[in-house]
């Protein structure tokens, strides 16, 4: 019988079938992360199926106009070696032509990406501590918000990640989530996203103003999550926040780096504190 193998699309429900593999393959996606990740982009999930069942898929989401982000490339372990997964990256490479494209590499692949025409612009660290209860009073100045402060979160957001992702930010700001925000003289100076993951919580985006902002936001988030761990994907350049991190009890984990092929985006590496997730950006 000939082999049926086709490229296509994927659903929610196939996103989540990804997400899963994400999970035993020890990447520790969030427990409700298929919804909003398919919400940034109905198209943006590339499945390479063989006579009806995933055994490759890639996300390739899309931001408006000009940006885009590849994460989530996995071949089932029971498929490897037979060029699925090659199949799906050319698939997916070929959606985003003409855009610029981001994604975030683990180190021995940082060379392989960079013969493709990526580029590395900042390394990441994932940060990990068990949370304790902060006893700083000056945290409850920060709010706990939602997709109701929508416009005014995209806007901030935009100022430090490479596009407008309102679409993806109205999920991401929704339960079983946590958004916090704060601010200075009744305009926002920061926020940050809690989602409860397979171990622990993480911690993204984490983007403020200044670090005294950003440790408030990070404090709200460690009394939201006392007891738990607490998973954060630090920017290299974040040196006096990492040294705080690991005064606290954080330790310093696996590395990547963001990298893009297409151009450099224009963003304030100062306001980000954690990145939103390996996966979207």
């Amino acid at each position: 019988m000939t082999e049926q193998s086709i490229i296509r699309a994927m659903t929610e429900e196939d996103v989540a079938e990804l997400i899963g593999w994400a999970k035993a393959e020890g990447w520790n996606p969030g427990k409700a992360d298929a919804a909003p990740f398919y919400a940034a982009d109905r198209q943006g999930f590339l499945g390479h199926f063989v006579d009806g069942a995933l055994v490759a898929g890639i996300s390739c989401v899309t931001y408006g106009d000009d940006f885009s982000f590849i994460g989530l490339y996995i071949t089932h372990p029971d498929q490897r070696g037979k060029g699925y997964g090659l199949k799906v990256w050319n698939a997916a490479m070929e959606r985003l032509k003409g855009r610029m494209i981001g994604l975030d590499g683990v180190p021995q692949q940082q060379d392989n990406y960079a013969s493709m025409g990526f580029a590395k612009a900042y390394e990441t660290a994932r940060w990990s501590g068990l949370c304790s209860f902060q006893k700083d009073e000056r945290i409850y100045d920060v709010l706990e918000v939602d997709a109701e402060q929508l416009d005014e979160i995209a806007a901030y957001d935009a100022q430090a990640f490479p596009a407008s992702r309102k679409a993806f930010l109205k999920a991401w700001l929704s339960p079983p989530r946590s958004a916090f925000a704060i601010t200075r003289e009744g305009k926002l100076a920061g926020y940050a996203v809690l989602r409860e993951c397979e171990d622990g919580f993480k911690l993204g985006p984490l983007f403020a103003d200044d670090e005294e902002s950003a440790l408030k936001l990070f404090g709200a988030a460690s009394n939201a999550c006392a007891g738990a761990m607490l998973h954060l994907d630090v920017p290299a350049n974040q040196t006096s926040f990492s040294h705080i991190l690991a005064a606290r009890g954080f330790e310093r984990g696996f590395e990547t780096a963001r990298m893009y092929k297409g151009g450099m985006p224009s963003l304030d590496m100062d306001r980000v504190f954690a990145i939103s997730s390996l996966e979207l950006g």
